[in-house]
């Protein structure tokens, strides 16, 4: 199975209703928020142009402020140990959100004006795809504000780099400590992606890796082929070592039979530019060689 990074996943069918779990992990509220890191935004993958519902997305892919009111909504056991639009696992139980255009990764400070409670997570999925809704938080995210009852209004705004940088994120000393329990919590909206991240409590066990496809079935573009193996397992083993390296190429991994050989290709790129820029970081970084592939 793979991320929806290249397209975000249709919204499930009617009736078909997120919620959480029947016996969430106690001390969630301690969790604590995401901590915005500087983390390179990839032209392509998840933060291509896509199209969900007859609506047009144009994700950002500049280090661009961005401030929004709207709905919040969340996303529970339905989506928890999938894959989202990065490639990560969703875990509910982490500090993450999915949002339709703002880039991917990134960090965002969402706030319920309702209460003054704020949270910092990170963006690592697309979605809500519903009109007057602009953020997907997971079920820990939505805890700390006390958003489980429902959509409700939320302040979002990301945390740029210069603010990174210069440590101006943190939240206000002030704000104050959450009374309300998990337990107290019910209800649930309907969810319209799938999404997100980090090891608060045991994840799923992982699905199976895509299976591989023949040469015949790839669209033309660009490539970048990593290597090739008469056997699966090593191109198998070599495409967990390159996504252990970059988990935003994940998505784009294919394991690719031709000409009985298991090729791993990454792909495709916009152009061979960036096809070449990310060989280049990927030798420089982790030691990984590839070559340049053009398909007709």
């Amino acid at each position: 199975m793979t991320g929806c990074a290249t397209r975000p996943a249709a919204p499930p069918a009617s009736g078909d209703r997120d919620g959480p779990q029947a016996n969430p992990p106690g001390e969630l509220l301690k969790v604590p928020d995401a901590v915005p890191r500087l983390e390179s935004i990839r032209v392509g993958g998840p933060n291509k142009p896509y199209e969900v519902l007859g609506e047009r997305y144009r994700p950002l892919t500049g280090d661009d402020p961005y401030a929004d009111r709207g709905l919040a909504s969340w996303y529970g056991r339905k989506f928890h140990g999938r894959p989202t639009a990065s490639g990560e696992v969703y875990n509910m139980y982490a500090m993450t959100a999915a949002h339709p255009t703002l880039p991917i990764p990134s960090y965002a400070r969402v706030r319920n004006p309702a209460n003054g409670r704020e949270i910092i997570v990170r963006i690592n999925d697309r979605g809500p795809f519903h009109k007057g809704r602009i953020i997907d938080l997971s079920y820990t995210a939505a805890l700390k504000l006390d958003l489980l009852r429902g959509v409700a209004p939320v302040e979002v705004r990301r945390i740029t780099y210069a603010e990174i940088r210069a440590g101006n994120w943190p939240k206000p000393a002030s704000e104050p400590a959450p009374t309300f329990t998990p337990d107290a919590a019910t209800g649930a909206p309907q969810r319209e992606t799938t999404a997100t991240v980090a090891a608060v409590t045991p994840l799923p066990a992982p699905s199976l890796p895509p299976a591989p496809v023949a040469a015949s079935t790839l669209g033309n573009g660009i490539w970048l082929q990593f290597g090739a193996f008469a056997k699966l397992d090593g191109a198998e083993a070599l495409r967990q070592r390159i996504a252990e390296a970059d988990l935003s190429l994940l998505p784009l991994l294919t394991i690719v039979r031709e000409a009985g050989l298991h090729r791993l290709r990454a792909g495709p790129f916009p152009d061979a530019d960036e096809a070449r820029a990310t060989a280049a970081r990927l030798r420089s970084d982790s030691g990984l060689e590839a070559t340049l592939v053009e398909k007709r």
